[in-house]
């Protein structure tokens, strides 16, 4: 498995893999900020018109896992925060293809989000998950704590049911 910080140079290239990973998870109910009906169409459309422009503009670093060149995973680094939080960014959407999970590619990829945070002196990493989603004990295991939780916080992907989000931290070293 490789690793790799995406360039924009690779966009296009990426964009179907991107968007296949994003589809698949969000198809067997990851809380990921969408809902159902969601099409491979709005998987690309997110890609392109949401987090390429970021990656682009230096906002936002996306890293992605590949075996035999495909991708396989992605997580993203967001760095675009007001003056007073300048030390700290947010981890969003980490995404392992379903066939892809429990080979630790999640681990390495949160691993590897952290080596970049500090490359750019954050001192601090936020990120919030749907409570008691399979991904929260992989940020405990990972030395993230728990700030707290709020009840009714978002949508679910397929029903109306409004889930819990946990709000966790790690204070890098």
């Amino acid at each position: 498995m490789d690793y790799v910080k995406l360039d924009p140079a690779n966009f296009e290239a990426a964009l179907p893999e991107l968007a296949e990973i994003l589809h698949a998870c969000v198809s067997i109910g990851a809380s990921i900020s969408f809902i159902q009906p969601f099409t491979l169409r709005d998987a690309k459309s997110f890609w392109s018109e949401k987090v390429f422009p970021k990656v682009q503009d230096g906002s936002t670093t996306l890293l992605v896992a590949k075996t035999d060149e495909k991708i396989v995973g992605t997580v993203q680094m967001l760095c675009d925060l007001p003056p007073n939080q300048a030390h700290r960014c947010e981890v969003a959407k980490l995404l392992v293809h379903p066939n892809f999970r429990k080979r630790g590619v999640a681990t390495a990829l949160m691993e590897m989000l952290e080596e970049q945070a500090r490359m750019l002196d954050k001192s601090l990493i936020t990120l919030d998950t749907r409570s008691g989603d399979q991904a929260e004990p992989l940020y405990i295991l990972l030395d993230y704590k728990i700030a707290g939780r709020i009840p009714n916080f978002a949508r679910a992907s397929d029903s109306d049911r409004l889930d819990s989000t946990t709000y966790m931290y790690k204070i890098l070293d």
